[in-house]
C-alpha cells in the first residue's frame, strides 16, 4: 500500500528547488504553485534565501517535519538527505527525480539500494529515482510540461519511463483525454508498476475511482502480481490498456527445437496480458486512442453505422473495422428510404451513411436520430464531420454534443479538421468530450477493445490427467531430450492422442512392424535434431523395396541409432509448442504446423495453465484461423479438440517446470480427430 503522506501530503519540501524554470528544481516549484497545493511548500537550496517568493532553507536541519520530499539534487547527495528526512523530519513520502542511479552502473545501483532500504525501514514510500515525478488530485509533483488537467473520472496512468510518459500525455491532451493521476516510477527502486496497480486495486471504489488504467512498462518485474491485481481490477469494472516496450529477445539461435528458436519473453508478456484481460497496444497514439474508446459508452454488439459527409474517410474506417471482425451492416427497408428522402440528392443510406459535403447540421441530427431509434441492426455510431474552411461548423458540433448526451447508443466523434475547425474542436473538447482525429486509428482501437478477452478464470483442467505419474517419469529423466517412449507416455498421461509408433533398429523388426501397421508408412530418424534438416523423414513409403531403401539411408545419418515407423496420415498440419520462461512460467504457442511454423510465423501465445476460453482466443487470433475454421469448401479443424489439447498440455506443464521445451509438430487433423505425429520434449532440471 502506498503511504498516505505520499499521495495526499500536508506539506511538501523540494530539495534543490530554484527560480530557474528551465531546470528540474525550478519547474517543480512552479508546477506545485500552479496546481494550488493547499499545504505549505518548503524549498531547500544552499545558495538561495527565497525561491519564487517562498522562503528558502539552506539545510535539511532547518526544516519542520515534512510529509513529502521531492529531490532534484545530484545522486551522490541523496542518501544523506533521505536519511535525515526519514529519521529527523518524519518524512514518509519520497520522490527522487534525479538520475545517476542503477541506470548508470554498479555504484549508482548501490546508492539506489541504500535509499530504498532507508525508506523501507520507516515504512515510507519511494517513487523513482530517475523519474519525472507524480501527479495526484492533491498536487502536481512533476518537473515536466504539459501538466495534465486532472479529473476524478480521468485515466490513472503508470509509466516506468518519464520521457515516454510526457509524450503519451502530449498525445492524449489534444484528443480531450483526461487523467486522474500520473505515476512515473522510473527505476522502481522500491515502488514498481505492479505496486501502484496493487494500490489501485486495494483502494478501488466503484463510485469514485477511475475505471481506466494505462500502463507503460519496459520490464515486468512481478508477473504474478500484475496478473492478480489487473484481473481483480477488471473484474471490479475497470479497463486496462498497456504498452510493454523493449525489443523482443530472440530465442537461442542454436536452439534445437522450433519452439526454442522462436519463443521469447515478449511472447510471455503477450500471454500474460491475454490471461489478465489487458488490452495490449504497440505505441502511444494507439494507447491514447484505446483509452479514449474506453472512456466512451461501451458498445454492446459489433454492428456499426458510419455517418459521414466525406466518402474517403468512411471507406478507410469501414476497412479497419471489417478487418477486425466488426460489421458495417447494410441499412435497407422503408425507414431507410424515408431517411433518404430527407437528405441531399445523391446521398446514400446503405452504410456508410453519406449525406455529402452539402449536408447540414439538420441532416446530421436526423441521421443520428434514425440510427439511434429506428435502425435496430445498429449498435453504435461513428460520425465523421470536418470542415473545408469555408464555413464554421459550430452548429454541427452542437448537434453532436446534444446527441452524445441523449442517445442510448454510443457515438464516436471523428473531427479531423483540427486546424480549419480548431476553435470548434476546442469548444467541443471543453464540454467534456473526446475527439478521434484519425478514423483508422479509431477503427483499429475499437477492434482491439472488442477482441481482447476478459480475465481468465483461475482454474486448472486436470480431468483424466495423472500428475503423480507424470512427476514420476520426469523425476527419472536425465537432462536433455527424453526418449520417444517417455515422450509418448507423458502425452498419454495428459490425454493427448499420439499416432501409433514403432521403434526399429534392424531389417527383421522392420518388416514385421511394417506388416502390423500397414502401408503407406512414414520412416523417421530418432534423435535430438530437426529431422527435416538432416533429411531424416521419408513419407508415403508404400512397398517393401522403398521401405528397406529409406531405412538403410536414414539409419546411416550421423547420430541416428534407430528409426520410427508410423502410419502415413493426411490432413491439416497443426503445431503446439511450449517453452519455460523464467519468472513467467511456460509460454504455450499454437499455429499451423510443419514448415509453416517457421515460414509464416503465424503464432498465438498464452501462459500455462490455460483455460478453454484462453485456448479458443489463441486459436481465433491466428491469421490462419480461416483455414482452421474451413475455407472455400475445404473442411476445417475441430476447434474444440484443438483447444482441448492446448489446455491439457498446459495443465501437464503447470506441474512440470523441468520441461524446458516441448514441440508437438505436426499434429494431423483428420475429420474430428487430432493426432500428434511428432513430439519432442527437452528436460532441464
Amino acid at each position: 500500500m502506498l503511504h498516505a503522506k505520499l499521495l495526499n501530503p500536508g506539506s511538501i519540501a523540494v530539495i534543490g528547488g530554484s527560480n530557474n524554470i528551465h531546470k528540474p528544481g525550478g519547474r517543480l516549484v512552479a508546477n506545485l504553485k500552479n496546481c494550488a497545493f493547499r499545504g505549505p511548500i518548503y524549498i531547500v537550496n544552499q545558495k538561495k534565501t527565497k525561491v519564487t517568493g517562498l522562503k528558502c532553507f539552506q539545510s535539511i536541519s532547518e526544516l519542520p517535519d515534512i510529509d513529502l520530499a521531492i529531490l532534484a539534487i545530484p545522486a551522490a547527495a541523496c542518501v544523506e538527505v533521505v536519511e535525515n528526512l526519514a529519521f529527523k523530519k518524519n518524512t514518509r513520502g519520497f520522490i527522487i527525480i534525479s538520475a545517476g542511479f542503477s541506470e548508470d552502473g554498479i555504484e549508482g545501483a548501490k546508492l539506489e539500494t541504500k535509499i530504498a532500504g532507508i525508506v523501507d525501514s520507516v515504512g515510507g514510500t519511494l517513487i523513482g529515482p530517475n523519474c519525472i515525478g507524480l501527479v495526484t488530485q492533491a498536487f502536481s509533483g512533476i518537473f515536466t510540461s504539459p501538466v495534465p488537467h486532472l479529473h476524478p473520472v480521468g485515466c490513472d496512468f503508470i509509466s516506468t519511463s518519464g520521457g515516454t510518459a510526457v509524450f503519451i500525455i502530449e498525445s492524449a491532451i489534444p484528443k480531450g483525454l483526461l487523467f486522474s493521476s500520473v505515476y512515473s516510477v522510473g527505476n522502481c527502486a522500491q515502488t514498481t508498476v505492479e505496486d501502484v496497480l496493487e494500490h489501485f486495486d486495494e483502494t478501488f471504489d466503484i463510485q469514485i475511482s477511475s475505471k481506466v488504467k494505462l500502463l507503460y512498462l519496459e520490464t515486468v518485474k512481478n508477473p504474478d502480481k500484475l496478473l492478480k491485481h489487473a484481473s481483480s481490477l477488471i473484474h471490479k469494472g475497470c479497463k486496462i490498456a498497456a504498452i510493454k516496450a523493449g525489443e523482443s529477445e530472440p530465442g537461442s539461435r542454436a536452439a534445437s527445437s522450433h519452439t526454442g528458436a522462436m519463443a521469447n519473453s515478449d511472447m510471455a508478456v503477450e500471454g500474460l496480458f491475454r490471461k489478465a484481460g489487458i488490452i495490449r497496444c504497440s505505441g502511444r497514439e494507439e494507447l491514447t486512442t484505446v483509452a479514449s474508446v474506453l472512456m466512451h459508452k461501451e458498445i454492446h454488439g459489433r454492428r456499426i453505422a458510419i455517418i459521414t459527409h466525406a466518402g474517403g474517410p468512411a471507406v478507410m474506417l469501414t476497412d479497419a473495422l471489417s478487418d477486425g471482425g466488426l460489421e458495417i451492416p447494410e441499412i435497407k427497408g422503408a425507414e431507410s428510404e424515408e431517411l433518404l428522402r430527407h437528405l441531399p440528392h445523391g446521398s446514400s443510406v446503405k452504410n456508410p451513411i453519406d449525406f455529402l459535403a452539402t449536408g447540414t447540421e439538420q441532416h446530421l441530427d436526423l441521421v443520428i436520430e434514425y440510427c439511434d431509434k429506428k435502425f435496430n441492426n445498429i449498435d453504435a455510431m461513428m460520425v465523421i464531420f470536418g470542415s473545408t474552411g469555408l464555413s464554421k461548423v459550430f452548429p454541427a458540433y452542437e448537434v453532436l454534443h446534444q446527441k452524445m448526451l441523449t442517445c442510448k447508443k454510443p457515438i464516436f466523434p471523428i473531427l479531423p479538421s483540427i486546424l480549419n475547425a480548431q476553435k470548434e474542436v476546442n469548444t467541443f473538447l471543453a464540454r467534456g468530450h473526446i475527439n478521434f482525429p484519425d478514423e483508422v486509428q479509431l477503427g483499429k482501437a475499437i477492434v482491439k477493445v472488442y477482441n481482447t478477452p476478459g480475465p481468465a478464470e483461475k482454474k486448472i483442467m486436470l480431468d483424466g490427467i495423472d500428475i503423480s505419474k507424470s512427476r514420476n517419469i520426469i523425476e527419472n529423466c536425465s537432462n536433455g531430450y527424453i526418449s520417444s517412449e517417455k515422450t509418448n507416455q507423458l502425452l498419454d498421461i495428459a490425454g493427448i492422442k499420439v499416432v501409433t509408433s514403432e521403434t526399429v533398429t534392424n531389417h527383421e523388426d522392420l518388416i514385421i512392424k511394417a506388416r502390423q501397421i500397414g502401408y503407406p508408412l512414414v520412416v523417421k530418424a530418432e534423435g535430438s535434431f530437426h529431422k527435416t534438416e538432416v533429411d531424416g523423414v521419408a513419407l508415403n513409403v508404400n512397398n517393401d523395396d522403398k521401405l528397406f531403401f529409406e531405412f538403410d539411408r536414414i539409419i546411416k545419418i550421423k547420430g541416428v541409432n534407430s528409426t520410427i515407423l508410423q502410419p502415413m496420415l493426411n490432413g491439416m498440419e497443426l503445431y503446439i509448442g511450449a517453452k519455460y520462461e523464467k519468472t513467467f512460467g511456460h509460454i504455450v504457442m499454437c499455429g499451423l504446423g510443419g514448415i509453416f511454423v517457421e515460414v509464416l510465423k503465424d503464432l498465438s501465445y498464452g501462459l500455462a495453465p490455460l483455460t478453454p476460453e484462453e485456448a479458443f482466443s489463441m486459436i481465433r487470433s491466428l491469421k490462419s484461423y480461416k483455414l482452421i475454421k474451413g475455407f472455400r469448401g475445404r473442411k476445417g479443424v475441430s476447434e474444440d479438440k484443438f483447444a482441448e489439447i492446448i489446455v491439457r498440455l498446459s495443465s501437464l506443464l503447470r506441474f512440470a517446470v523441468e520441461i524446458n521445451e516441448i514441440d508437438l509438430n505436426p499434429l494431423i487433423a483428420v475429420d474430428d480427430n487430432i493426432v500428434v505425429v511428432d513430439a519432442r520434449i527437452r528436460v532441464e532440471k
